[in-house]
Order: structure tokens, then sequence, then C-alpha cells
């Protein structure tokens, strides 16, 4: 079997930036542990596979280790494929998900927004045993938890400078840790995904992070529009706003790569 196979580089203005996301379109769906072995083999944060519906297209996403409910950067990766290579101009596309209900993502210019459920963080009275230990980085001014455990420093130099415990981290109860500070120069929060129990160390730009950090710094600073960065190695940039019980995420993609992959 031969499958047609893009990469591209989500949340960036150029290759080599941003979240680099495998795409296969599919005319069925193909075995669970089929999939699994693809996202294995591409070895990115994220393979997204997905199958033309009636009303769009049913939208799945794996890191290499397993199905996850939720992926920003994907998701903009797919709608990419869409609307520049499978149907250029297209700009709207409806995603059907298993676990997120239908994601919409609306593309102006060379732009693509996401249509995002808002997962607002509840504070924790608490760390997770051993989660500090494994950041490395100073006392957090603040602990929350959404589906990841939020880590909210004081200032963005301890969130850029942490080293953590991979390994321990992996260990840590949660899906991820999400790690965040204000921002400056017109940037207003910057953010770190660590996820090393679902395979994926850092992650370079994380969108479905952002459906908690929105509603926390719209709320922290009194506004519905923000600006962010994530400060990985790769580095990307997202446009944010909070709308009612949904996020809408912004960014740019660029296409590294497409080819066939044979199974």
């Amino acid at each position: 079997m031969r499958l047609p196979i893009y990469q591209v580089d989500a949340f960036a203005d150029a290759v080599f930036t941003g979240n680099p996301a495998a795409v296969i379109p599919l005319e069925s769906w193909l075995p669970d542990e089929t999939l699994q072995a693809i996202a294995m083999e591409n070895n990115l944060a994220e393979t997204a596979f997905f199958v033309r519906s009636d009303d769009g297209y049913e939208l799945r996403w794996f890191t290499p280790a397993v199905e996850v409910d939720l992926c920003g950067h994907a998701t903009l990766a797919s709608a990419f494929v869409i609307a520049t290579i499978l149907e250029p101009g297209r700009e709207r596309i409806d995603f059907t998900t298993r676990q997120a209900g239908v994601l919409t993502v609306t593309r102006s210019g060379d732009r693509f927004t996401l249509d995002f459920p808002c997962r607002p963080p509840q504070p924790l009275a608490e760390a997770p045993a051993g989660l500090l230990e494994a950041l490395g980085g100073p006392k957090p001014a603040a602990l929350l938890k959404s589906r990841d455990v939020l880590v909210v420093y004081e200032d963005a130099a301890a969130v850029s400078s942490l080293a953590p415990d991979m390994a321990t981290l992996a260990k840590i109860e949660g899906f991820a840790i999400n790690v965040t500070a204000p921002g400056s120069d017109g940037v207003d929060f910057v953010s770190r995904f660590f996820a090393p129990g679902q395979g994926i160390p850092e992650d370079p730009v994380t969108g479905s992070s952002h459906c908690t950090l929105i509603p926390y710094w719209a709320a922290r600073l009194g506004k519905d529009r923000l600006e962010a960065r994530q400060i990985s190695a790769r580095g990307g940039a997202l446009t944010c706003e909070l709308v009612g019980d949904r996020v809408k995420i912004g960014g740019r993609g660029v296409l590294f790569m497409e080819g066939v992959i044979h199974i």
C-alpha cells in the first residue's frame, strides 16, 4: 500500500521553526495498530490522519507512543494540506474528532485559525509528588490543573532556564506538564510543554496547551486577545483569543516535505 505523506511546520513563519507534524490523508481508516506504527516510524510529536466525510473530515492524532485527545499543531498542519494542496483556496474546514468534538479551522491568506474547546485550569493544593524536583526550577508562583498540570513562574527567564529530568517527569501523574510565565515586548505570555510519558519529551509548539493557557492569562491580564510564544528550542508564535467557552488559536504553516510511504 502506498500512502501520501506531508510534513508541515506549524505555528511557523519559515521551515525549521514551529512544530513539525506529519499529515497522512486516507481513503478509509486503517487498523489502529497500523496508525500507531506509522506514527512511531515518523517519530514526530504527532502524526495526523484524516478521512473525508460527508460534512468535512474525520481527524485523529498519534504521538510515537499513544493516540491523543486533542492536538493543535497537527490540526493546523492538516488544514494547511487540505487548503493549499488537496482543495486549494478552501477557507473553512470542519474536522470531526473522537474526543474533542467538531473543530473548525478557517483560513485567511496564509494564516490559519483553530476554534478549540476552552479548558480552564483549577488550582492545585499541592504539586504532584516529584514534580518540582523533576522540573528543577525556582519555586513556582502558582500550580493549577486541567488535562495537564500548569506550573506558573514569575518571569520568562525561569521558564527558559528549565532543564527537566525527563525520566522522572515521565512518571508524574497526569498527561503532561505545561509551564508558563508573563512575556514582554508585545508577547503576553510564554510557555513550554513537557510530555515524556506520552513519547514527547518537549513539544516545540503546542496548540492544545493553549486551551488552558488562554483562559488563565485572559483572566489574569483582563484581556481576551493575547499574543503568545512557546520558547522551546525551535520556538513558535501564536495569536490567541478567548470567545466564551471556546478559544481561537492562530498561526501559519510551512510545507517542508511531501512524499509516499509504503506499508
